[in-house]
C-alpha cells in the first residue's frame, strides 16, 4: 500500500497545450494603444503620456481548459519616425487591434491609411478588430455610429473602449481572440470552441455591470 501509494504521488500533472498567438496595436500616436494593452494586461491605468518608442512588446498568457495560450502583444509606436521599425512587425501576424481616438478626427480618418501600410507590408490574413479609445471623455468629435458604420463596412468587429474605467476591454480582446482561433490554421476545434464561451462570457459579465 505505502510503495503504491508513494508512486501515485508522485505522478507529475500533465502540462497544458500551448499555442502562441501574435497581436499587434496599430493607428496614430497618442490614441491610446499602449494605454488599453496595459489595462488589459495588468488592469491599470497610466494617466501620463508616455509616447511608445520603436515598438513595445508584453506576452500575456491564458488558460482555457487544458490548453495554454500566449499571446505575444506588439504594441507599435504611431509616429511617422518609426515607420520602417513598425513595417518589420507586420509580416505573420494574425490578429491587430485597429486603435483610434474618439476625441481626435483625424486618427480616425487616418484608419483606411493604417491598413494599407499593414497591407503594403506583408500582413495578410490578420483578425481585425477596431477600438474606439476614451469613449468615457464628453469631448468627443468621432459619433459611436460613425465608428460602428465604418468598421461595419469594413467587416471588421467595433468597440467603444475606456482604458481608464476598463469598459468593454476585456470584451474586446477576447472576442479577439476567439476570432483569431477560429481562423489559425492548426488550432484544435475545442479551443476554438472553449475561446467563443470565454468570449460571451466576458460579454455578460460586462453588460451586467
Amino acid at each position: 500500500m505505502r510503495a503504491a501509494k508513494a508512486a501515485g504521488s508522485s505522478r507529475k500533472t500533465p502540462r497544458a497545450k500551448l499555442f502562441r498567438i501574435k497581436v499587434i496595436s496599430l493607428g496614430d500616436q497618442a490614441v491610446g494603444k499602449s494605454c488599453l494593452i496595459k489595462r488589459y494586461c495588468e488592469e491599470k491605468f497610466v494617466q501620463k503620456y508616455v509616447p511608445t518608442i520603436g515598438i513595445d512588446y508584453g506576452v500575456k498568457p491564458y488558460k482555457l481548459g487544458d490548453y495554454e495560450v500566449r499571446v505575444n502583444l506588439w504594441d507599435l509606436a504611431g509616429a511617422p519616425d518609426y515607420a520602417e521599425v513598425r513595417n518589420e512587425f507586420y509580416k505573420d501576424t494574425q490578429g491587430c487591434i485597429l486603435v483610434y481616438d474618439v476625441t481626435n478626427r483625424a486618427c480616425f480618418e487616418a484608419l483606411e491609411g493604417w491598413l494599407k501600410e499593414a497591407q503594403d507590408h506583408g500582413a495578410e490574413n490578420m483578425v481585425i478588430v477596431v477600438a474606439a479609445t476614451k469613449a468615457d471623455n464628453l469631448s468627443r468629435k468621432v459619433t459611436e455610429k460613425e465608428g460602428r458604420d465604418w468598421a461595419s463596412q469594413q467587416g471588421f468587429p467595433f468597440f467603444e473602449v475606456s482604458s481608464a474605467n476598463g469598459h468593454a476591454v476585456r470584451t474586446l480582446f477576447a472576442t479577439l481572440f476567439a476570432r483569431m482561433l477560429a481562423t489559425i490554421p492548426g488550432i484544435p476545434k475545442d479551443l476554438s470552441a472553449l475561446a467563443v464561451q470565454m468570449a460571451n462570457t466576458v460579454r455578460e459579465q460586462e453588460d451586467m455591470l
